[in-house]
């Protein structure tokens, strides 16, 4: 029995692949245990797309919609999602506060009004008696 350290990665072509393995190698991929490079790599896959026609083919992802809707999230726990939520929500306020400075400066400086003042009393127009 050879040891890992001398077996030598053969290549392969393309019809030397049977489903299972291609199965096995989508599987490994989308469960993020390898990327698609690694998988080629590790096999001796000689193509560079053929393990990307496998997970369009027999993947349970959906490739028609953009990269960043199906690739998976990492593994947050709800901890850390609070955390990051609670440091995203500090940096909006902070954006928002400097936005209605810099609009408040604006207005004071070139009188531009960007701020519409909301007045406290109906307009006249909502007086007026229907006729």
């Amino acid at each position: 029995m050879k040891d890992k350290s001398t077996r030598t990665i053969r290549k392969r072509t393309q019809r030397d692949y049977p489903l299972g393995f291609k199965l096995s190698v989508v599987s490994q991929v989308e469960k993020g245990e390898m990327t698609y490079k690694q998988a080629q790599s590790l096999y001796g896959i000689q193509g560079r797309s053929t393990v990307l026609v496998w997970l369009r083919k027999h993947g349970t992802l959906d490739w028609s919609k953009p990269r960043s809707q199906f690739m998976p999230k990492s593994k947050e726990t709800p901890a850390q999602k609070i955390k990051r939520l609670e440091k995203e929500l500090a940096d909006e306020r902070l954006r928002n506060l400097v936005l209605n400075k810099m609009i408040d400066n604006l207005d004071k400086q070139h009188g531009t009004g960007l701020r519409k003042k909301h007045s406290t009393k109906p307009s006249d127009s909502s007086n007026k008696p229907k006729e």
